[in-house]
């Protein structure tokens, strides 16, 4: 029997290449590309385990005994005499064959056709991810214990990407600036806080303190710690001074080309924006930065949080793959346990949202960016091609004729799916998408997506284990969310950081110590952008964001409101009403329109008057309230029909029907000209102030000579503080708010 052993084990190895036995002896097995298929469907093996065995006691026992050595270890043994210099020429070859196999010259490299070829000959054999569009319910949940076998089924990358399994290239380099004192990474995760900053956070008055930035504008820190430190930005930054993981240093400068132009190109490799805002993000605060539009500098945000991002998930992994060869260079039993500590509970440790899969789209593309630069080793991209597919746009799909505002174009363009989520796994210079959740290291995903993973009460099917170890959290485009549904947002702050219900095979003694406490909201850093100020945006920065570093929010007014843009010559008539406290603002507003400007707006003659409404239980209300009155009325919101909403149109277009009641969130995602209006009332004031003008603007629609009889009424209360400046400046709105007169304002337009 041994002969035969050694014998078939010698005509394997005959027919492996230089490149399979470079693979076979680094992972242990043969590459992916490489597996035989077999055409037979077979079925799979589940392995019922007893609660006490996890992955570390596996791996204790193996190294504890010797003598129980496997099939592809014993021809491991027969490759250890392959010389250094065949190595290098081995890691040649497998780079140039990477390139070769890749028929769209990007880094997409053959794994994926094997795959696919995989899954048409087999189709019991098909992965299964984290992302529940591979299904069309959708409706798959992920991570709980009932589908434990279907969460690691991805057998081919697992290994590789792997983070117990796997140990520090030597091409990565020593590791040096991990073990830098001076690394912002390392000084924020080594931090100990003590039990009395924990019990004193809940008491403690939040301290802050104002500075002005040159781009930024005015800043505030704030913090519930102790100690409040800032800082403001030196005139000239070093890439190394940032302690950016290889091989970040070479490929940003490349990657935010774009963004850079003449000597700025050559001076910095930030623009002024960029660097005030890595600045703050390397030194681990939360951030509010409530200027981020699509139109503008979106694009030019996203390339510096995804810099800082993957910056992170290198220094993570790197520390965690260092220590794994530490551990194995040491003998058995010799070191301190809490030498080793360097993950959280699961493995999951950024999380970005955006509403959108085209944003999803240019995230993905900017981490592979960052990772390749101008180098000619293509990094391994694994589904690279369906992801393109189900991210992706084709622009034959938008209509040719649609005319819309340019900020409109900017936040509608590519994919505009927002039910969508993604894992993303990062080892050294490799990338792989759809991985499940539980094996990710970056999750990309819209709050639609992560809701119905999260679930409610009560729901059998049900998982957020993966959000308890997050350490990088980034909302981004927060303003669109309050148009799809804010209530996600909140659901998804509500299951951050808990502790997991399942152990999901963690190794509990290379789990920090702050973790385990359950303090790992207080290390999380939350970056929060956004298009403008709203009470509800605080109200998730000032609630949720509790980073023991502190906060910084951008708190620049508005000089100049959105209402200078009105072209028309209108009346602005601008109605206080009084509130007792937030609680009663709604049932207020909606008394004081029932009995004081309803009843002015009853007669015949003030016909064509369109009602703008921010917010759809006001619509429902309103409308409800006109049915029950019996008045002549009809209704535009984002959930009427195309032929409802022609309707409408025409009939207030024709003065068939007096009022339109009409929703903000219809505006948002149409934005239709309304002709024929007359008579405007915004029941409150609009969540974005360039809408305040627009919905004045298309009074120019119909201009046949009645400019004269034209009205605008606005309601506002000292709770629309914000808003209100928004609109008319902040200077005025001081001055509406302080006094309880109404205020007319009459804009005289273009002449």
């Amino acid at each position: 029997m041994g002969k035969r052993g050694s014998r078939s084990q010698s005509q394997l190895l005959n027919t492996l290449t230089k490149k399979q036995k470079k693979h076979l002896r680094d992972f242990g097995e043969e590459h992916p590309f490489y597996d035989r298929v077999s055409r037979k469907e077979a079925k799979p093996q589940i392995c019922q385990l007893s609660e006490s065995s996890d992955s570390s006691d596996s791996e204790s026992e193996s190294e504890s005994e010797p003598e129980q050595v496997s099939g592809y270890h014993k021809l491991l043994a027969t490759l250890k005499n392959v010389s250094e210099d065949e190595e290098e020429e081995e890691e040649d070859s497998i780079v140039d064959d990477a390139e070769m196999n890749d028929e769209g010259g990007g880094s997409d490299v053959s794994v994926e056709e094997e795959m696919a070829a995989e899954a048409t000959e087999s189709p019991e054999s098909v992965p299964l991810s984290a992302d529940p569009e591979g299904k069309e319910d959708g409706e798959r949940p992920l991570g709980t214990s009932q589908a434990s076998p279907e969460e690691f089924t991805d057998a081919k990358h697992e290994s590789l990407f792997s983070l117990e399994t796997n140990f520090l290239e030597e091409e990565s380099g020593d590791n040096s600036s991990l073990k830098a004192s001076q690394d912002p990474f390392l000084q924020h995760v080594n931090k100990e806080l003590k039990e009395k900053e924990i019990q004193a956070v809940a008491t403690n008055p939040k301290t802050t303190h104002e500075l002005k930035w040159p781009l930024l504008g005015q800043l505030v820190f704030s913090s519930k710690f102790q100690k409040l430190e800032t800082f403001k930005p030196p005139k000239d930054i070093d890439l190394k001074s940032l302690h950016l993981q290889k091989p970040l240093e070479s490929t940003w400068t490349k990657t935010n080309s774009p963004f850079l132009s003449g000597p700025q190109k050559s001076s910095s490799p930030f623009t002024p924006l960029q660097k005030e805002l890595f600045l703050i993000m390397n030194s681990y605060r939360d951030l509010f930065y409530p200027e981020s539009t699509a139109l503008k500098n979106g694009e030019e945000i996203r390339h510096v949080y995804c810099l800082h991002v993957i910056n992170h998930v290198l220094k993570a992994n790197a520390q965690v793959l260092g220590n794994n060869s530490r551990r194995r260079s040491q003998k058995f039993g010799v070191g301190d346990d809490d030498d080793f500590r360097d993950q959280g509970l699961t493995r999951p440790k950024v999380l970005i949202v955006v509403p959108f899969r085209e944003a999803a789209l240019r995230v993905v593309q900017l981490f592979i960016s960052l990772l390749e630069g101008d180098s000619k080793k293509k990094i391994i991209v694994s589904n690279k091609k369906r992801f393109q597919g189900e991210y992706g746009s084709d622009p034959e799909e938008r209509p040719p004729n649609l005319k819309r505002p340019e900020d409109y174009e900017a936040v509608f363009v590519g994919n505009i799916d927002d039910h969508f989520r993604i894992g993303v796994a990062i080892l050294q210079r490799s990338i792989r998408l759809y991985a499940p959740f539980y094996s990710s290291d970056i999750l990309i995903a819209s709050p639609l997506g992560l809701r119905t993973i999260i679930g409610g009460e009560g729901e059998k099917k049900r998982d957020f284990d993966f959000l308890s170890s997050i350490e990088l959290l980034i909302i981004d485009q927060a303003d669109i969310y309050l148009m799809q549904n804010w209530e996600h947002v909140l659901h998804l702050m509500n299951h951050m950081n808990l502790l997991p219900l399942d152990s999901h095979g963690v190794d509990f003694s290379r789990v920090r110590m702050w973790s385990l406490n359950n303090w790992s909201k207080y290390y999380r850093q939350t970056l929060l952008f956004g298009a403008l100020q709203d009470a509800q945006i605080n109200s998730v920065f000032n609630k949720y964001c509790v980073n023991m570093q502190g906060q910084v929010a951008v708190r620049n007014v508005p000089m100049t409101g959105s209402i200078s843009h009105v072209l028309v010559q209108l009346p602005h008539v601008f109605q206080r009403m009084e509130a007792e406290n937030l609680a009663s603002v709604i049932d207020a507003r909606f008394n004081f329109f029932v009995n004081k400007i309803l009843p002015q707006y009853r007669d015949a003659v003030m016909s064509h008057t369109l009602i703008y409404i921010p917010s759809y239980f006001d619509f429902v209300r309103l409308r409800n309230y006109f049915k029950k009155e019996e008045l002549n009325f009809t209704h535009i919101c984002e959930y009427t029909q195309k032929s409802g909403v022609s309707r409408a149109r025409h009939f207030f277009l024709q003065g068939e029907k007096q009022f339109l009641l009409f929703t903000e969130r219809f505006h948002f995602y149409k934005r239709y000209t309304i002709k024929g209006i007359r008579n405007l009332i915004f029941y409150e004031l609009p969540t974005y102030p360039h809408f305040y003008s627009e919905i004045c603007n298309m009074l120019r629609a119909t201009n046949r000579g009645e400019e004269a009889t034209w009205t605008c009424t606005v309601l506002y209360s000292k709770y629309d503080a914000q808003r209100l400046a928004a609109v008319v400046g902040v200077e005025r709105a001081a001055q509406m708010l302080q006094s309880k007169k109404n205020v007319h304002l009459f804009i005289t337009g273009e002449k």
